[in-house]
């Protein structure tokens, strides 16, 4: 696909000072792969043919849980269901601002049984402001929150018709961006929000319509502008708690940028995850408030 930057768009963004960069605590709902397996296909990256080494997989999720409480966060888990091999991408499941979950609608009958499960657990773990969803949406799949906005892919997965469901419910504006390369299937493969307090993100152009590229350049001028290879490597499937950058360790274009930023990098393998389309932020749902 060829390249058709906003001409104002520079290679990483418009350079400016590192700002002196805080880590927050943050609150994550993780699911272990205990059930994880590839044996239908529902966005390029998934081939059943391709074996899923299972030890494995869960030695790399457990890395990346174990990394979030060294930096000082929560990780609360929910249980994995033999019948639910997708469930580890627990970021799908829901998406939560100021302790509001809006639950999610999957548009695929293989993962349509999560909604259920989380939002089982958010009903036992004391959220009463919870909407079961009329229009179909993946979470914080295919929803980013930032203090402005809540940025929302359409496209692939998600209904446009969800956009107005989560704005209502939210109060918070929503604005729809449209994904046009089926390999970013989902927003948080294409873009990712590192500083939620500063409006700051990073993301892959190619991955979106020309209209939405024009509407992310406007309103986010200094983003971290990804290169293809990057992408490719769902480099964007990153977490921040506004310091640290949790992020796939074959994305090393985008080291250099992030700590020219202040960021702190901290690259991640999960090679095996990667096998069903996922990776940190897939992983990781954020239970905001």
């Amino acid at each position: 696909m060829p390249t058709n930057h906003p001409a104002s768009t520079p290679r990483h963004g418009a350079p400016r000072p590192a700002p002196r960069r805080r880590a927050t605590p943050r609150r994550y709902l993780m699911c272990p792969p205990d059930h994880f397996r590839v044996t239908y296909s529902i966005n390029p990256w998934m081939d059943p043919g391709k074996p899923v080494d299972l030890p494995l997989a869960r030695t790399q999720w457990e890395d990346l849980r174990d990394r979030y409480r060294a930096l000082g966060h929560t990780v609360e888990l929910l249980t994995p269901r033999p019948d639910l091999p997708d469930m580890v991408f627990a970021a799908n499941g829901a998406t939560v601002v100021d302790g509001r979950v809006l639950g999610a609608r999957f548009a695929y009958r293989e993962r349509f049984e999560e909604s259920a499960a989380h939002l089982s657990w958010f009903r036992a773990h004391g959220f009463t402001a919870i909407h079961e969803p009329a229009h179909v949406n993946e979470g914080e799949g295919d929803f980013a929150v930032t203090a402005s906005y809540l940025l929302a892919g359409r496209g692939f997965r998600s209904s446009p018709l969800s956009h107005g469901e989560a704005q209502e419910f939210f109060g918070r504006p929503v604005v729809g961006l449209d994904l046009v390369d089926p390999r970013y299937y989902h927003l948080d493969t294409a873009l990712s929000v590192l500083d939620e307090a500063g409006d700051e993100i990073m993301y892959y152009p190619d991955a979106f319509s020309p209209g939405s590229r024009a509407v992310l350049a406007r309103l986010f001028p200094d983003a971290l502008i990804a290169e293809e290879a990057d992408a490719a490597a769902l480099g964007l499937n990153a977490v921040s708690d506004g310091l640290h950058v949790l992020l796939p360790q074959a994305a090393t274009g985008l080291f250099a940028p992030l700590r020219a930023r202040g960021f702190e990098p901290v690259p991640m393998d999960l090679g095996e995850l990667l096998k069903g389309g996922g990776s940190v932020k897939c992983c990781t749902q954020e239970l905001r408030g």
